[in-house]
């Protein structure tokens, strides 16, 4: 398991940072992991099945 920090998310899955944390909170984004006081991260594959899922959707 890998984690990724948030300036990787952003480039992974084209989203800014505000649009991240409004995803999260809206339950529509996966929930970051906290590494400490200050710090947090996502597990890559819970990032990489979202946006899996987003591609899936355009399809429907």
């Amino acid at each position: 398991m890998r984690l990724i920090r948030l300036k990787e998310v952003m480039n992974i899955c084209g989203l800014g940072r505000s649009s991240i944390y409004k995803f999260m909170e809206d339950g529509r984004f996966p929930q970051s992991v906290s590494l400490g006081d200050r710090a947090v991260a996502w597990v890559e594959t819970e990032v990489e099945e979202w946006i899996e899922q987003k591609v899936a959707e355009r399809g429907e």
